[in-house]
């Protein structure tokens, strides 16, 4: 009843959009769909009616305002935490594949390969197969468990992985072959991430010395024409 209420007044493809986006942010997440979409438009309302009271040019800001303000939530509440979400899963997913790949390289299937995985990796993206292999314990076959698994996930990469498993479960390939492939994309991935970032620091160096050095020189040259002003 309550959620039908809700649905006639947003807009199913902004629901649509922020329930995408909280599903995101994994298993463990405690966001709820419609406290999320009334927390933003309810600040929101807040916003506009305090600068509309308080300032004087109020109809022009408190627009201005409220929306800044519920565009922005969105992006702080949800995209940046997925965003740093996707780079901590990616970092996880090298050792947890490298793991699942040692032990299908054993001979175990998927399924069994997966659960003995979790097991013994400890890590967010080891919670999500934890969360797919429940799933299968409670009637889902493995394949759309793990499709269901991808709305969950902000990382392409991860997801490529995932839909290898799928494709090795329904047309029978090699999926240790599909693995080590998925490992070695990932493992370049990290290093030329590495080198992005190495190469960034001249460029932060850069800037930091024309914060701090830039002034401090500019005071020592003024310096000497500084004093004779006040002196005289």
């Amino acid at each position: 009843m309550k959620d039908n209420l809700f649905k006639k007044i947003y807009p199913k493809r902004v629901i649509d959009r922020v329930d995408a986006k909280i599903k995101l942010l994994g298993v463990n997440n405690h966001y709820d769909l419609f406290k999320v979409l009334n927390f933003r438009i309810i600040i929101s309302l807040v916003f506009l009616i305090l600068i509309l009271l308080a300032s004087d040019i109020g109809y022009i800001l408190a627009p201005v305002v409220a929306i800044s303000f519920y565009y922005l939530s969105e992006f702080l509440l949800l995209d940046y935490p997925i965003n740093k979400r996707s780079k901590r899963l990616e970092k996880e997913a090298l050792f947890f594949f490298e793991v699942l790949l040692l032990t299908l390289e054993s001979g175990r299937n998927l399924g069994h390969a997966l659960n003995l995985t979790t097991t013994n990796v400890d890590s967010e993206l080891s919670s999500e197969f934890k969360k797919t292999l429940a799933e299968v314990k409670l009637g889902k076959s493995l394949n759309e468990a793990l499709n269901d698994m991808k709305k969950r996930i902000p990382s392409e990469a991860i997801n490529n992985a995932i839909l290898n498993m799928v494709e090795s479960n329904i047309f029978g390939n090699s999926i240790v072959v599909s693995m080590t492939n998925q490992i070695d994309f990932l493992r370049e991935k990290q290093m030329l991430e590495v080198k992005a970032e190495i190469n960034k620091l001249p460029t932060k160096v850069s800037i930091i010395s024309a914060l701090f050095f830039v002034p401090i020189m500019l005071l020592i040259i003024l310096a000497p024409v500084l004093i004779d002003y006040i002196v005289s």
